[in-house]
């Protein structure tokens, strides 16, 4: 994937805060506002979805044996 450069001014205190959180979590200020971008696009949560939906049709059998199948009633007490 290509870079893009992009400068963005902010107030030190903003700056001084993006640093801080970066270096907390290990990543360059650069990796820490892509994130936070990708976040807010929802990118994150769409490859978290579709992770979960993969997940979920892997392991359907599994479920639909402790659990039962799609036309059983929910049994009070489990979820």
């Amino acid at each position: 994937m290509a870079k893009t450069q992009l400068n963005v001014r902010v107030d030190e205190g903003t700056a001084r805060a993006a640093r801080e959180r970066a270096l907390a979590r290990g990543m360059s200020v650069n990796r820490y506002i892509e994130e936070l971008v990708r976040q807010d696009t929802g990118e994150v949560g769409q490859t978290f979805v579709e992770a979960a939906a993969d997940f979920m049709k892997q392991y359907e059998s599994v479920f639909a044996e402790e659990f039962g199948g799609e036309n059983d009633t929910p049994r009070e007490g489990r979820r």
